[in-house]
């Protein structure tokens, strides 16, 4: 079980009755993430470096309990979220999703996750993120939403669930159809990585800081002690720089990949994507193209669905059906590949997937659509409905699945 260890600590010029630190460990005694409490500000941090601060169960439960605790505290006027290491943090532990194949062990941490997406996107807290390293999938979730993302020249962002036989999941099947143009399918289906620049360029960030400025950055936040928007805002601009795409930036490649990831199906997109590569300045198509083909055909039909519907739908409705997808996948209802694209790139590290079925023919629309069927009324992901008093309700504890021993 975790714990909560309480002690003072100086820094910043901070006098004893300033700070104090909460830090909730694990029963090895690892630190996971550690919550720092300093005058009005709060800061989360992702602390599990040589695991890239993937996300584990106990990840999302602490982050969600800190978020919550210190909304509903008056002291708390501004909340920034970082990570140790080389990264933000690189997303789900691939491992364990992997072990739990055979049962629904994992069901916890996905029903956790998409819930904390809903309050992260809807937090009433001003907040910073400050990403400075990779930040993929759920891990980008954490710092997409929130009011101020920071990125470096040390930023790599991805969404690379597909390219596994997954899905594009923790709310990004909202975020990215409000991307410029087809953007998000783009990135969505190919699982490209865009740099700091690129994310501020097409919205997914809001200022560009250099890395070896970012801690007199937190420094200054702290010593503002304030949430106010005008004010945090003027602060960060003391250390962000104007930044613009590099010359060879997908972000100058918005025609075609409209022209291309506008077409109805992956086979279409696929077929407009070849053509176009074999126009003059193009060359940069190819190995994107070939990416996209080695990918797991149900996981891209999946995913282009759930683009393509979210475009359409509320945050909410987006994670509820990000739930189904995801729960579905793990629960091989129509195909094992999830498992399969796991194996081969986390477990044997052989890169060459046995994908089921093969080809993008193979897959059976009917069973596409299987997957996005709602599941009974009790075991859906329980969104709170709007009100202060409803506001931290549908958490896992609080649903049925506690109780229940098998699969839906």
């Amino acid at each position: 079980m975790a714990r909560l260890e309480m002690c003072k600590v100086l820094p910043y010029g901070w006098t004893n009755g300033d700070w104090f630190r909460i830090v909730m460990e694990s029963s090895n005694t690892e630190q996971v993430v550690v919550g720092e409490e300093v005058g009005h500000v709060r800061l989360i941090t992702l602390n599990r470096p040589r695991q890239l601060n993937v996300i584990s169960n106990q990840v999302v439960s602490l982050v969600a309990e800190f978020l919550e605790k210190w909304e509903k505290d008056d002291d708390a006027q501004l909340v920034i979220i970082k990570g140790v290491g080389r990264a933000f943090s690189a997303g789900g532990d691939l491992k364990m999703f992997y072990s739990g194949k055979t049962d629904d062990s994992c069901l916890e941490v996905v029903y956790r996750m998409y819930w904390l997406c809903y309050h992260i996107h809807t937090y009433k807290i001003n907040s910073v993120a400050l990403v400075n390293g990779i930040a993929m999938g759920g891990g980008a979730a954490m710092a997409v939403p929130l009011k101020f993302t920071i990125v470096t020249e040390k930023t790599v962002f991805a969404v690379p669930e597909a390219t596994i036989g997954l899905h594009t999941d923790c709310s990004f099947s909202y975020i990215l159809p409000r991307l410029p143009g087809h953007l998000g399918e783009y990135l969505a289906l190919t699982g490209a990585r865009l740099n700091g620049k690129e994310m501020i360029a097409i919205g997914l960030a809001t200022h560009f800081v250099p890395s070896e400025k970012l801690d007199d950055l937190e420094k200054r936040l702290l010593s503002l002690n304030s949430g106010d928007e005008v004010a945090v805002r003027a602060v960060i601009e003391e250390f962000s720089l104007e930044v613009q795409p590099d010359e060879e930036s997908i972000v100058h490649k918005l025609s075609t990949i409209n022209k291309c990831f506008s077409q109805v199906s992956v086979e279409e997109i696929i077929k407009s994507f070849e053509a176009e590569a074999g126009c003059g300045g193009n060359e940069w198509i190819a190995p994107v193209l070939k990416g996209l083909k080695r990918s797991s055909p149900t996981g891209l039909k999946i995913t282009l669905r759930s683009i393509r519907e979210g475009r359409n739908q509320t945050l909410a409705e987006c994670l509820k059906k990000e739930f189904r997808l995801t729960m579905n996948q793990l629960r091989s209802v129509i195909s094992g590949d999830v498992y399969e694209g796991i194996r081969a790139l986390n477990i044997d590290k052989d890169n060459a997937p046995k994908w089921n079925p093969a080809s993008l023919g193979g897959v059976n629309n009917e069973k596409v659509d299987l997957v996005f069927q709602p599941f009974k009324a009790e075991l859906e992901l329980n969104i709170p409905p709007e009100g202060e008093a409803y506001r931290w309700n549908g958490k896992f504890e609080d649903s049925v699945y506690p109780t229940l021993t098998g699969k839906q």
